[in-house]
């Protein structure tokens, strides 16, 4: 009677050591915050953005980095293989679709911001592309907001409120960047807004703020300038940057400024600063968000050329 009762109660031991087991790991699974990894800084932010504190977000490149020419590394491959959505910017802008690619060799979901966008369309080596620069007007910025809204919301549809809550207040701030941006450049007559820049990053913020947006005939981006500078190149970037007519040029911060000063110099005109294109500012820096480095170029190029 004894050794059946122990047995009895060993079973009930051992039963609700069980159910504790399985509430314990229901309840790591429902306080596991959500993994997405973002291709580049601006679409992190604007993912964390959206999401706050309730996802995890983590950006493959860094501040600074080039997506053109960015290579994936094993640990990339192994941080989305632990992710549950992958984001990017699309359009080619993540050189060779790498960020694509590691989305479907893990088998994970991925929203492609761009999508939605109006495109202008560039035209290399006798084929038409879509610029993939869209962010860099913020009406564009709100259709990746958008995007990342229903992609995160699909993901996980209890929390659907507090997503679209957060991104209606961003949203807002787009709408005030905008008219800040319309408001700045009043001082800058429109014969002067010719905007000349290292290559044809800001097609969309040129079209939609009235700028003429030219890139010099042998002028190229990031680590590319300086790569094979002959005589005969230097001087044809030189030629064309004086045929613009503008005091001043702007190169990225992901250029190092030395072979751009020297071409500026022959060209006889200013270096008028750096400009946050492809990649947002350290962390720290007045350019680490999205309207951070809107702000900062805006208030470099009017200085410039006012």
């Amino acid at each position: 009677m004894l050794r059946a009762l122990g047995s009895i109660l060993a079973l009930i031991a051992l039963m609700a050591g069980a159910v504790d087991a399985q509430q314990s790991r229901s309840a790591d699974r429902s306080d596991r915050k959500l993994m997405i990894v973002c291709s580049t800084t601006q679409v992190a932010d604007f993912t964390r953005q959206v999401v706050g504190d309730r996802c995890q977000v983590h950006c493959i490149l860094a501040p600074g980095a080039d997506p053109h020419t960015y290579m994936p590394t094993p640990g990339d491959a192994q941080m989305t293989a632990k992710a549950d959505l992958c984001i990017q910017n699309g359009w080619h802008l993540e050189g060779k679709n790498w960020m694509s690619t590691l989305a479907k060799d893990a088998g994970k979901p991925i929203v492609t911001c761009a999508d939605g966008v109006q495109p202008i369309e560039l035209e290399t080596q006798g084929e038409k592309i879509r610029d993939p620069h869209t962010w860099l007007a913020p009406k564009n910025a709100a259709v990746y907001v958008n995007n990342i809204v229903r992609g995160v919301a699909k993901l996980d549809p209890a929390n659907k409120a507090d997503y679209e809550a957060r991104a209606k207040l961003y949203l807002q701030q787009l709408r005030v960047l905008d008219s800040w941006i319309r408001e700045q450049f009043n001082v800058i007559p429109p014969a002067k807004r010719i905007l000349v820049t290292s290559h044809d990053a800001f097609n969309y913020f040129s079209q939609e703020y009235g700028f003429k947006n030219q890139a010099p005939v042998g002028w190229s981006t990031g680590s590319e300038v300086g790569a094979g500078m002959t005589p005969e190149r230097f001087k044809a970037v030189v030629n064309s940057i004086r045929s613009f007519g503008v005091k001043a040029v702007f190169v990225e911060t992901s250029v190092n400024p030395k072979l751009v000063r020297e071409i500026a110099r022959e060209a006889g005109v200013e270096v008028g600063g750096e400009l946050y294109s492809d990649s947002m500012g350290p962390a720290g820096s007045a350019g680490e968000s999205y309207i951070g480095m809107m702000r900062e170029n805006v208030l470099t190029i009017i200085l410039a050329l006012k």
